[in-house]
């Protein structure tokens, strides 16, 4: 927490508006790792979904809520994203976060193939505490798009703390490279653009670290 308390004054600021939010919405220039994956038979969505999911838990700016009032700072949280299911209806997967490449598609496939059979609901954090519903990144992927702009439904904004993060149609690639639209939301009380261009660039050198090990 010591570095949120250098910026608790913009916290103040931004909690006091009725709607404390930051939205952007940009092309994410990254390696083209889909050659990378197909050669190694890894799904290209669940590689990048590694990559963007550890990277946000290394982002100390993303980590932080406010839960009974004060601003706490998560440890981790559950790997999730949203899926269409069978009846071509939004369901939620989750499964437990790792660093292990293949260990973390193994989960994320598992984990797609029973939201997408479930008609109902599932994985909302029903039964949860509400301490336990602030361990969460919200991601969520529209790959029919190439996406412009995006905005996320908001049950209460002041409430808002947990980072939304989403991504449009993979562009083509050129030059070994590609690009793709990309959204961050996140309270602005704990992030500014800067630190989404931090997290945007820190994805990409994850991407290529990756490559390189493997």
């Amino acid at each position: 927490m010591k570095n949120f308390e250098k910026r608790r004054d913009r916290y103040e600021l931004f909690r006091s508006f009725d709607n404390p939010l930051v939205n952007l919405c940009f092309q994410l220039d990254v390696p083209d790792f889909r050659p990378w994956c197909r050669a190694r038979q890894i799904p290209v969505f669940h590689f990048f979904l590694y990559c963007v999911l550890n990277t946000v838990k290394e982002s100390d700016n993303f980590m932080y809520r406010i839960h009974e009032g004060e601003v706490i700072r998560i440890d981790d949280f559950p790997a999730s994203y949203t899926v269409i299911n069978d009846d071509n209806n939004l369901n939620y997967t989750r499964f437990e976060m790792t660093d292990e490449l293949e260990l973390f598609v193994e989960r994320s496939l598992a984990a797609k193939r029973i939201a997408e059979a479930s008609s109902m609901l599932i994985n909302t954090g029903e039964g949860e505490s509400v301490r336990e519903q602030r361990n969460n990144i919200f991601i969520t992927s529209l790959p029919w798009l190439d996406l412009t702009s995006i905005e996320h439904p908001v049950y209460r904004h002041a409430d808002a703390d947990i980072p939304c993060i989403s991504w449009g149609k993979f562009g083509p690639a050129r030059d070994g490279r590609m690009a793709l639209p990309f959204s961050v939301q996140a309270h602005h009380g704990f992030v500014d653009g800067y630190h989404i261009g931090q997290l945007a660039q820190a994805i990409a050198q994850r991407i290529s670290t990756v490559m390189a090990q493997g």
